[in-house]
């Protein structure tokens, strides 16, 4: 187990937000499942973060030690002169980069392990936040500083996506690994879906998730459907405007907000859903997409960055690339489902999907990367000619023993029992038949990986992504 590196090294995460702030959300969720999970192999957590109003300044989390200080912004000056003065006390740095940076290797020293840990980029979502000038300075921040600074430090990216966008609009440098976010299995049986068609969607209630483009298509959808409901479940910023500008639209009788919700409502609307939506601008993973996924619901979503590596296009739901198609692709999505026999059909591919996700593989990958860091301070072995390309290498179990000892940390081994099965980062197929011959292992099969690998892991991927997909929308890719 990956996590086990860590053992006995003190890890200071840097986060904008803890998992009690009241606007804490699904990266705030990842990084103290992660944690948590390290905490229990013996490693130990500081988490130096905002302090909300009425929290307190310290407390224990799950094992994991919250040091809270400073606002939303005023975080990142109080923690650049907190590590300036304490950040010796540490082993590694999780610099979690929520469009703000808090450019830890400035004030942690040179010699610090530091990895970035980055959901999604921002730049377009600047503008909706902050004035003009303050948007200009969050884009330097996130982009120019950011690159000035970091340098070839390792990032921890969640989706191939945000790697895309780490690379092509950041023009970060150092290498990344992805590392997916996890998900819960479900507890118990989920109840019968509703008789009639029922839409469920799940989110936080702020700007960049472009609710109002869900309730613009569901005039056209209810005129060909009239028998739709729709359950909105979450709040934020933008609940009362949303339920208003529903009413403007006459939606009032089809569409209910059900506002936050206790994890049991939430759970047992979703289950009991056709299907759930994202109209978001982008994310840097779909968390409610796989928690939805998991209940068996597949998701119809616009094709943006994060969004389209959690919905497997007509497998697990369906991708649209323009808005102005979205209330027709999401008739054609319900009058598929209407069909028990394909609806069944793709709630299983669903599940098998959602499957593929743990918590405890997304605490062990990124322990991996900042092990690796840990060990390779001063060292200059690194793949990095071809950081961004994988390849997957599939042999027999019985090779095991010989890859144990020669792989490195962020190199991620799986067995079946029959196979193994390893991602080789920065390695293309002839790098890794060097590598694997070096080590003395024959007879494996190589190719390179695709995005499904990556999120799902060696032998991770379900066996319909490379079956005939469920007929249904034509695929915009």
């Amino acid at each position: 187990m990956s996590v086990k590196l860590l053992h006995g090294n003190r890890i200071l995460v840097l986060n904008w937000r803890d998992v009690r702030h009241p606007q804490a959300g699904g990266a705030e969720q990842y990084m103290h499942e992660i944690a948590r999970r390290w905490v229990e192999q013996d490693v130990h957590v500081t988490w130096l973060t905002a302090r909300a109003p009425g929290a307190e300044a310290r407390e224990m989390i799950d094992g994991i030690e919250v040091l809270r200080t400073g606002g939303a912004l005023s975080v990142y000056p109080r923690a650049a002169a907190w590590m300036a003065t304490r950040a010796k006390r540490f082993d590694a740095v999780v610099d979690c980069q929520n469009g703000i940076p808090f450019f830890a290797p400035l004030f942690a020293g040179a010699a610090m392990p530091v990895v970035q840990v980055v959901h999604h980029v921002h730049q377009d979502q600047f503008a909706t936040h902050f004035s003009r000038p303050m948007a200009a300075v969050g884009r330097f921040l996130e982009g120019p500083a950011s690159r000035a600074v970091y340098g070839r430090r390792a990032i921890a990216a969640v989706s191939p996506s945000t790697r895309e966008e780490l690379r092509r609009r950041l023009g970060l440098r150092g290498p990344i690994s992805i590392v997916p976010n996890g998900t819960h299995p479900v507890l118990g049986t989920a109840a019968a879906r509703e008789p009639g068609p029922v839409v469920t969607l799940v989110t936080r209630l702020v700007p960049h998730k472009r609710v109002d483009l869900l309730l613009d298509s569901l005039v056209t959808v209810l005129a060909q459907i009239p028998d739709l409901k729709v359950n909105i479940v979450g709040g934020g910023s933008e609940l009362a405007a949303l339920t208003a500008y529903a009413e403007r639209l006459g939606l009032d009788s089809a569409v209910t907000f059900h506002g936050r919700q206790p994890d049991s409502v939430r759970d047992d609307l979703l289950s009991k859903a056709w299907l759930t939506t994202s109209t978001s601008a982008g994310e840097g993973w779909g968390c409610s997409i796989l928690e939805a996924a998991a209940w068996g619901v597949p998701c119809l979503a616009l094709k943006v960055p994060g969004v389209r590596d959690s919905v497997v296009h007509e497998h697990t739901g369906w991708l649209v690339d323009r808005a102005e198609d979205y209330a027709e692709a999401m008739v054609t999505a319900l009058r598929e489902l209407a069909d028990p026999v394909r609806a069944e059909a793709v709630a299983q591919r669903c599940r098998s999907w959602a499957a593929c996700f743990s918590w405890d593989r997304s605490a062990e990958l990124l322990a991996a990367v900042l092990a690796y860091e840990i060990g390779a301070v001063g060292s200059p072995q690194r793949r990095e000619a071809r950081s961004d390309i994988t390849t997957v290498a599939t042999l027999p179990d019985s090779e095991l023993p010989a890859l144990a000892a020669g792989l490195r940390a962020t190199d991620e081994v799986r067995s079946d029992g029959r196979c193994t099965g390893v991602l080789l980062g920065g390695c293309d197929e002839v790098d890794a038949m060097t590598v694997l011959d070096r080590l003395g292992v024959s007879g494996a099969n190589l190719r390179l990986a695709n995005r499904y690998d990556l999120l799902a892991g060696p032998l991770g991927a379900p066996g319909f992504l490379t079956a005939p997909a469920v007929p249904g929308l034509e695929d915009p890719a």
